[in-house]
């Protein structure tokens, strides 16, 4: 395993940890050597100088990058680890490729299931992942997602929200890795799943502490009915003065008395209070029937 790693606060270094620590004879006095010259690479992996030995851990690209050749056994040996949906993590030590640490991210319950939810509410769903393409591809047609960036780092990530709000449309970053806070800042809206702390909950419009995808799709739907509700108190105020301009101006002709100002005024203390109590409806918000019968931990959806 890679000691050096413990420096790191990526969810794949911290994977690795958590298995040499399973793997170790003593689990509670689990001891790594001291790394120096640790550096994080966006996107690539990371490099560290570990008992007079230079290390590199990340993804085939890092090690193209500092000129480490990847034997063809190792290539067939990545490419099923890609094939499989999983992360081949490449190992170097002295400028020579010494293994290869195959990582799975299992998919979050219900995944599959809110993708298709959301494609019926006319939202377009775009992964953007530092995960290699083959993985990335895997993954993406496990749950019926189109389109994907693969091997993003957190500068592309923010270029393509950029794109996509200059081709004029409204973004939401969804994070559920709660280390695209970049991403989450560019966005329209940034939501941030399961983050508790950090920089991702501060940067982050929309937090849901609970790790569920199904939260996406209520805060969507909760979100759409609020500007409803906006736009039936736009119109309502609109109608209301146009009625009452009307009523005031024709009184005298039709009814034969004059409108008196309590009376105006109480129509619009009515008018007002309505608009007040209006948002109180969003007490009785329920969240979509589509999700009724989903299991979060079962995975069931009945058609």
């Amino acid at each position: 395993m890679n000691p050096y790693q413990a420096n790191s606060r990526h969810p794949l270094a911290k994977a690795i940890i958590e298995h040499a620590k399973e793997c170790g004879e003593d689990k509670d006095n689990f001891l790594l050597p001291e790394a120096h010259d640790f550096d994080s690479i966006a996107g690539r992996g990371l490099k560290a100088i570990v008992q007079s030995k230079q290390i590199l851990v990340g993804n085939k690209s890092l090690m193209i990058e500092h000129n480490i050749s990847i034997p063809d056994d190792a290539k067939k040996k990545l490419a099923e680890i890609e094939r499989k949906g999983q992360t081949g993590v490449l190992v170097s030590i002295d400028s020579e490729l010494t293994g290869i640490v195959a990582i799975s991210d299992p998919l979050k319950p219900g995944a599959r299931e809110v993708i298709s939810i959301l494609k019926s509410m006319k939202v377009r769903t775009i992964m953007a992942t530092g995960d290699n393409w083959g993985t990335a591809n895997s993954i993406c047609r496990q749950v019926g997602i189109e389109t994907f960036i693969a091997e993003a780092n957190h500068q592309q990530k923010v270029k393509e929200v950029e794109k996509l709000q200059d081709q004029g449309h409204a973004v939401a970053m969804v994070d559920v890795s709660r280390s695209n806070s970049l991403a989450l800042a560019a966005a329209d809206v940034g939501i941030a799943v399961g983050a508790r702390t950090g920089i991702a909950m501060e940067a982050a419009d929309i937090n849901l502490t609970k790790d569920n995808l199904e939260d996406v799709v209520t805060a969507i739907d909760l979100s759409r009915k609020t500007i409803s509700l906006n736009h039936l108190n736009l119109v309502c105020a609109c109608v209301h003065n146009f009625l009452g301009i009307s009523m005031a101006t024709a009184a005298p002709f039709l009814l034969g008395f004059i409108l008196q100002p309590w009376i105006a005024g109480m129509i619009a203390t009515c008018s007002s209070l309505g608009l007040v109590m209006s948002p109180y409806l969003l007490k009785k918000y329920k969240r979509p029937k589509k999700l009724e019968n989903l299991e979060i931990h079962g995975i069931r959806v009945d058609q």
